[in-house]
């Protein structure tokens, strides 16, 4: 039996390479997305569809097999499409928009010559690009490139971002494949990465350069699919204001101006950002675009009590203006211990008598299921153990909790779902 990586490689192989969107006409109303691309799925969906357990849902889901399938708002591109291609690369994201993606993310960090390009960190350039392999960029990062040592097992270490390198300059770099395991001993080894991809991702859409993106350049890229936007302002890790005068409010009011410099209405675009600070900052100064601000809930992972106090905060923050909240998965969902079943957790349940919408993130991000699934299913364990329960939490997120969209690393499996139960 073909793994699901295999799987999935078949498919991207066969049919994204083969077929990419056209670009398609802008949308001339500013209401919503009709993206007109022919969505393909692949195999994988059904891959899990087949690997649940028997019950109403598997027969449901098994009862959609043959579509047809459409793009939806559901189904958001968590940095493209990383389960397969390199994150936040041009090739990832026509690949999530030929997955079904309504909604296509662009983390967004800034330049040492102050421009916004497409990153899941102020900080990853070591690996999540080949910097390393340009010795003279390489030479400009904060931190320069040491080696795995074998002897005391310590890891390889760098610490290159964005604000270290010029917008040109970045965009010279190729995206890569994220490393989780720092282990290389040389800048060459793993294409000028500090370690290796996951045995369960693949180098195989990497190895031709896979194109970096500036937040100028993404904009038009998805626009001419006829789909949305959401744009994470990324916490920097440097000191700021930034040169001495590039603030935090500087820095955020620019994301907006870009996409109003590029014509996007507000009603097309959902900012995000882990800082109450920006999302209050977005409300109360482009209060169009604060509407649809995103705040990304982190507090659970940060102490002891901090699931508590993020509960009990909700209220407050719809009184201040925030619209939509977006946990972690494992924050929305606990088992009941009677029946065995995975319910709504009290922060789903006190975020929804709030009047909050919510959004989750991110499905398809941890690999296999087989052993509990990882951070995103924490407190699932003891339910969690293969891959087709990834299924049984996505229905639970969508028809008990409650949620508005899904982030996904792979989007077909959520696209899937949502047209199977008609969520445009």
């Amino acid at each position: 039996m073909y793994s699901y990586a295999t799987l999935a490689s078949v498919f991207a192989f066969s049919s994204l390479s083969a077929a990419l969107p056209a670009p398609l006409p802008n949308h001339d109303n500013g209401e919503g997305s009709s993206s007109g691309i022919n969505v393909q799925l692949g195999p994988r969906p059904y891959f899990l569809v087949d690997d649940m357990d028997k019950g109403p849902l598997k027969r449901k889901l098994e009862s959609c097999s043959e579509g047809p399938f459409s793009t939806s708002s559901f189904s958001i591109s968590h940095r493209g499409a990383p389960l397969m291609f390199p994150e936040h690369s041009k090739e990832g994201y026509i690949a999530a928009a030929r997955m079904g993606a309504g909604i296509i993310e662009c983390d967004v960090s800034f330049t040492s010559d102050r421009e916004l390009v497409c990153r899941h960190s102020n900080c990853d350039l070591h690996y999540t690009t080949n910097i390393l392999a340009h010795p003279k960029l390489a030479a400009k990062c904060t931190q320069p490139f040491t080696p795995y040592d074998p002897e005391t097992g310590e890891d390889a270490s760098a610490k290159c971002c964005t604000s270290d390198v010029t917008l040109t300059e970045f965009q010279s770099l190729c995206a890569e494949m994220e490393a989780t395991t720092f282990n290389a001993v040389n800048t060459s080894q793993y294409m000028g990465r500090t370690g290796s991809t996951p045995n369960w991702r693949t180098d195989l859409y990497a190895y031709t350069c896979a194109e970096t993106m500036a937040l100028k350049d993404y904009i038009p890229l998805v626009d001419s699919m006829g789909l949305d936007f959401t744009a994470e302002a990324k916490t920097p890790e440097i000191k700021m204001p930034f040169q001495g005068d590039y603030t935090q409010h500087d820095f955020v009011q620019q994301i907006v101006d870009t996409f109003k410099d590029a014509d996007i209405p507000a009603s097309r675009v959902w900012l995000q950002s882990f800082l109450p600070a920006d999302i209050f900052y977005w409300i109360e100064n482009t209060p169009a675009f604060g509407a649809q601000a995103v705040y990304l809930d982190e507090r659970a992972d940060l102490s002891d009590d901090g699931y508590e106090n993020a509960v009990a905060s909700l209220p407050n923050l719809a009184a201040r203006g925030v619209n939509i909240v977006a946990p972690s998965t494992w924050q929305l969902l606990e088992v009941n211990n009677a029946t065995g079943k995975i319910v709504p957790s009290t922060y789903a349940t006190a975020a929804k008598a709030a009047g909050l919408d919510i959004i989750t993130w991110s499905l398809e991000r941890s690999g296999p299921l087989e052993n509990g699934g990882g951070y995103y299913y924490t407190g699932l364990e003891s339910v969690i153990n293969n891959d087709g329960d990834e299924y049984t939490v996505i229905d639970v997120l969508a028809r008990q909790v409650g949620v508005s969209k899904m982030f996904s690393d792979w989007s077909a499996t959520v696209t899937y779902y949502a047209n199977c139960f008609g969520l445009e």
